[in-house]
């Protein structure tokens, strides 16, 4: 069978990239990845390079946070109705993350991988994530004025567990501390699936923007309960 990452066929097809994916959870797999083939044909097709989609990521993630940290205040005062910021923010990143999974399966697919590109791919997911924590937290504070500090800082510094072990698992020092691919498993893990993260985070922004506070402490838990275990996990294995 001929490789998804052979430049022989001048025309692959979305098959040809989503075979390419980088995985990412459950969610991402069936949808974002899939909506990123599509997106990375599109690009092939027009001669885009993958940083050309890297950068379109960044900019459609910030002005999504952005805009949903603008009309923060507004829709606790009842001004703006919740519905549409959260479809706003369940198109706007949504639509982001799948050309982040765009980038790489363009990169593989054609040949177009550097060193540069994969350090820029990172960089913007850092800057779309910082983006994005802040428009949660904006929204807490609007909703729950009484929003503790402490959490809003904690929850930040959790929220960057995913990428940075996301980055730790692409090396040759990858380690998973639970390999079972079953469906339950699999389900279980949609928790830290990006994907499906983004999802709920823009679904409650939707229909109960005053619940964020509580996205925001569930995730702290998640995401601080990942970081001991895997340091744990890690210690265990180099002793």
């Amino acid at each position: 069978m001929q490789s998804a990452t052979s430049l022989a066929d001048p025309r692959p097809t979305v098959a040809d990239f989503h075979r390419v994916n980088r995985g990412g959870g459950l969610f991402s797999e069936s949808i974002s990845q899939w909506l990123g083939a599509v997106f990375a044909l599109v690009a092939q097709r027009l001669g885009l390079r993958p940083t050309a989609l890297t950068l379109t990521n960044l900019v459609l993630g910030l002005a999504t946070s952005i805009t949903v940290v603008a009309l923060a205040g507004p829709v606790a005062a009842g001004d703006v109705p919740a519905w549409v910021v959260g479809l706003l923010a369940l198109i706007g990143w949504q639509v982001a993350y799948s050309l982040d999974c765009a980038d790489g399966q363009l990169a593989r697919v054609t040949g177009q991988g550097s060193p540069a590109g994969a350090r820029i791919d990172i960089l913007c997911d850092v800057a779309a994530q910082i983006a994005l924590v802040a428009a949660l937290a904006a929204t807490a504070v609007a909703q729950e004025p009484g929003t503790p500090t402490w959490l809003v800082a904690t929850f930040a510094g959790t929220w960057m567990v995913n990428l940075v072990t996301s980055v730790m698992q692409s090396g040759p020092n990858a380690a998973s501390m639970v390999t079972s691919t079953s469906l339950p498993v699999r389900l279980v893990k949609l928790v830290r699936d990006y994907g499906a993260v983004i999802f709920v985070a823009a679904v409650v922004l939707a229909v109960a923007p005053a619940l964020v506070l509580w996205v925001m402490v569930a995730f702290t838990v998640v995401n601080g309960g990942f970081l001991l275990a895997s340091i744990a996990f890690s210690a265990r294995a180099s002793l």
